[in-house]
């Protein structure tokens, strides 16, 4: 059976951080996968993540199922608190309900064999480009896709109009995926003044938005960051979030994240929970403790909160100060990425991730030439990148450029 298996292709981003763990190069650079990295190149555990563990080790008991499937209780309380807000009416009224997921892929999973299950009318839409996983996730769940126009490459900016354009096609009961904040891979997010506008497209044609939220705290802060959701929510009354705490905590390995669905009453959520429960129980039947335990843990503690808060507030600035050197660099070795002979739109991005402009052939020329790995679209993650390798970096762009 086993001797007739196909070799699947690489991974578009995982093949990349592959190929470069077996690169001998001594000054080769990762700009694929997207994970934090400190002056020193390195993914650090934060601070607040090791004070937690000291703790949760030092009053451990069990090693027991977490339990319900769901997650518990404290984990549920913290998820919402971070995204909507304690004193959120969605919050307070039970509107909202959630489980813990294996990361947020695992919660767009979940959602997406949620949606197939008890809502098989659903046409799911995503924005082009988008992050590559996001397609393949939701077509494993069996999920007819569409696409809508997102980034304009010319001005390297939201390309908003066309985009609303497209949403009028949306259909009753269709899920339009929206990322929260940090675009994955543009970098480019909505004015609040848009996020309103795109609400009230969706209210009008009776759509449900999913939120994949895996970058809070990265663009302004953990606070401002959800203003884009809690605008949809002024128009839409049924939204799914997908969370993930692997990169505002650091948690990458521990794999911790959140499925978040708000409906019109607490009835409703009840309903939708139980069935959620059910999906939770064939993919993975309960989820991994450890993360969730130490998220809790330090949410929960008002010293560990502000520390985590401000080691938060460090690794955001750090990839703002890496945009603006990225730019300047750029610019003193004479290569404009953008339109109109300037740099500036890197700086203006949020997020981890710049999306270049850089073509395929460049892009290949880099990694063969100079050991510089970047993903086929032009995607780069600013986060990689360090006070040291900058020079090289910029001087190999601008080589190909």
């Amino acid at each position: 059976m086993f001797d007739a298996v196909d070799m699947a292709p690489a991974d578009a981003i995982l093949g990349l951080t592959e190929a470069f763990s077996r690169d001998p190069n001594p000054e080769k650079i990762n700009l694929t996968v997207g994970v934090y990295k400190n002056s020193q190149g390195k993914t650090p555990i934060l601070e607040s993540v090791k004070e937690a563990e000291q703790r949760i080790l030092k009053a451990e008991q069990t090693k027991m199922y977490v339990s319900p499937h769901s997650g518990t209780a404290e984990f549920v309380r913290c998820v919402q608190q971070m995204v909507f807000g304690a004193d959120h009416p969605v919050v307070t009224a039970k509107q909202a309900v959630s489980a813990h997921t294996p990361g947020g892929t695992g919660a767009l999973r979940l959602a997406g064999d949620y949606l197939k299950t008890n809502h098989p009318e659903t046409t799911l839409w995503i924005s082009d480009p988008t992050w590559a996983n996001h397609a393949g996730v939701f077509q494993a769940a069996g999920l007819p896709i569409r696409k809508y126009p997102y980034y304009d490459g010319v001005t390297r900016s939201l390309a908003f109009d066309r985009m609303l354009e497209a949403l009028t096609e949306v259909k009753e009961a269709d899920v339009v995926v929206l990322h929260g904040c940090c675009h994955n891979p543009t970098g480019v997010d909505p004015t609040i003044a848009q996020w309103q506008q795109i609400s009230e497209v969706l209210a009008e044609r009776r759509a449900v938005a999913l939120v994949d939220f895996a970058y809070q705290g990265f663009a302004r802060d953990r606070e401002q960051d959800s203003a884009g959701l809690l605008a949809l929510l002024e128009h839409v009354p049924e939204l799914m979030v997908c969370s993930s705490f692997s990169k505002n905590f650091g948690l990458y390995n521990e794999r911790v994240g959140a499925l978040t669905v708000v409906t019109r009453s607490q009835e409703a959520a009840e309903a939708v929970l139980s069935q959620i429960k059910i999906g939770v129980r064939r993919n993975y039947s309960n989820p991994p403790a450890h993360g969730a335990i130490i998220v809790t843990t330090i949410l929960e503690d008002p010293t560990l909160r502000a520390q985590w808060e401000d080691e938060l507030t460090q690794m955001r600035d750090r990839i703002h100060d890496m945009r603006r050197l990225f730019a300047q660099t750029l610019s003193a070795e004479g290569v404009t990425l953008g339109p109109d002979g300037e740099n500036a739109f890197i700086v203006r991005q949020k997020g981890m991730f710049s999306f270049s402009g850089l073509d395929p052939q460049q892009i290949q020329t880099l990694r063969d030439q100079y050991a510089i790995y970047i993903v086929r679209d032009g995607r780069v993650n600013v986060a990689g990148m360090t006070e040291q390798n900058m020079g090289r970096l910029c001087k190999a762009i601008a080589s190909v450029a």
